[in-house]
């Protein structure tokens, strides 16, 4: 295992062996990218080999762009910011991002620091999820933190929670219930019902959220499968909106933004998100940079996970306004 004081020469050996490992770049496409030789390239992951770093996964959960990494603690006040290298030629802002939430959350479960975790759902939690080794946590509960939808499989927040704690071998609870509920229905009455009084109950005692973030277009998981037929994305952007997290939409400066899905929406509030003590958020690519940036200045999360290309981007962006 890496740790911070871990020679920074060795910085560049596990940047190299993410991009062969997890990236699936050759020799010289690394060689390329970061402006080496590839004998130097080839030297790195036979280093990596004697040294025992690189077994089946890269055994740290320490990334190599440390000097990215201090730049957003100290311009967002996080506790930590994990960058992990995203490839540079075949971008797919889940794949690096995927795999950084993969390997910090076996850190954090190896340490038995988790006993409640709250996830939301999306291409990112996915990809986690299919990179983590099968355990055996039975005293582990993995908690939905919002409503499904009736399409998107693996994808929406059943998914995503039977999953984790399928891959975990933990138990899990589901918040039984649409993202959204239809007009007619009244909120406060529906959520009265036992089995939600108890799910909400829980979501005051997480140890852990694990959030992602979408902004508002056909890329997003919401936009594409959640919301209601007389609500649009114009409507949400003349609201003010650029993007959601857990469903809750916010503007530029990371308010929450009045729309006609408040009142209908079925999930974690944000003054109850930010009672989490530990509030992971997992999100890269170059159109979640302002929601982001948003997110981060509405002290939503104090961890963020996200690729070097985003991680840049966000600082930028965060200077300009």
């Amino acid at each position: 295992m890496l740790n911070k004081d871990f020679p920074q020469a060795d910085a560049f050996t596990v940047e190299v062996c993410w991009h062969y490992f997890v990236n699936e770049l050759t020799q010289a496409q690394i060689a390329k990218a970061m402006g080496v030789t590839r004998l130097r390239v080839n030297q790195a992951i036979q280093r990596a080999r004697a040294l025992g770093l690189v077994k089946v996964e890269i055994d740290s959960p320490f990334l190599p762009r440390f000097d990215l990494q201090d730049q957003l603690q100290e311009r967002f006040g996080l506790a930590r910011a994990l960058v992990a290298p995203a490839n540079p030629e075949h971008y797919d802002y889940h794949n690096a991002c995927g795999a950084a939430l993969a390997a910090y959350m076996a850190e954090r479960l190896q340490a038995g620091e988790w006993r409640r975790i709250g996830v939301s759902w999306g291409m990112t939690l996915q990809s986690a999820i299919n990179r983590m080794m099968q355990q055996s946590l039975p005293e582990l509960e993995v908690i939905s933190m919002i409503g499904g939808t009736s399409r998107g499989d693996s994808l929406n927040a059943f998914g995503i929670a039977s999953g984790l704690a399928g891959r975990l071998g933990a138990r899990y609870s589901l918040l039984a219930a649409p993202i959204f509920l239809a007009p007619q229905i009244d909120r406060a009455a529906f959520l009265a019902q036992e089995i939600f009084t108890e799910h909400f109950h829980k979501l005051t005692a997480l140890d852990v959220a694990i959030l992602t973030a979408s902004d508002i277009s056909e890329r997003s998981y919401l936009i594409r499968t959640g919301l209601p037929s007389e609500v649009g994305m114009r409507d949400l952007t003349d609201a003010g909106a650029i993007g959601d997290v857990v469903c809750r939409f916010l503007d530029g400066q990371g308010q929450q933004v009045r729309t006609a899905l408040d009142d209908c929406t079925i999930g974690i509030d944000l003054e109850t998100l930010r009672q989490t003590p530990e509030r992971v958020l997992a999100a890269a690519g170059p159109h979640k940079v302002a929601i982001i940036r948003a997110a981060l200045r509405a002290g939503l999360a104090n961890i963020l996970i996200t690729d070097d290309l985003t991680a840049r981007m966000v600082l930028e962006h965060d200077a300009r306004v």
